[in-house]
């Protein structure tokens, strides 16, 4: 389903991620097949964090969403390979672990007053 909007909410074991427009919702759960940081070591997230990119690639606006940490390190990496998204990304806020029903809930909060200051017509 190839949506207007998507909401990433990430941490280092797996991403939530919901694709919508005004209409409908869908969600998808990509999980990290990296193991926890092992004695102090930070393990490589670069297939994890592509494969969400790949998921999202479609979309016209994301918001991400989760610990700080994890956001941080998904912006390093794409920027440096899927520079792509940089256009496409249009805001990161920190949340706890919303169900699908409160990640969608919030990201249309997000996006009305988004696309309201960026005068959307899709969403008037």
């Amino acid at each position: 389903m190839i949506t207007f909007h998507a909401v990433v909410w990430l941490d280092h074991q797996e991403a939530h991620i919901a694709f919508f427009d005004r209409d409908h919702a869908t969600t998808q759960r990509i999980h990290s097949k990296s193991q926890h940081k092992h004695q102090g070591k930070s393990t490589d997230m670069s297939a994890y964090f592509a494969n969400i990119a790949k998921a999202v690639k479609d979309c016209h606006e994301v918001l991400l969403t989760g610990p700080g940490l994890t956001r941080q390190q998904f912006k390093d990496w794409y920027v440096q390979h899927a520079a792509a998204l940089s256009q496409i990304v249009v805001g990161s806020i920190a949340s706890d672990h919303p169900t699908d029903a409160q990640l969608v809930a919030m990201a249309r909060q997000y996006f009305k007053k988004f696309d309201a200051m960026a005068a959307d017509p899709t969403q008037i």
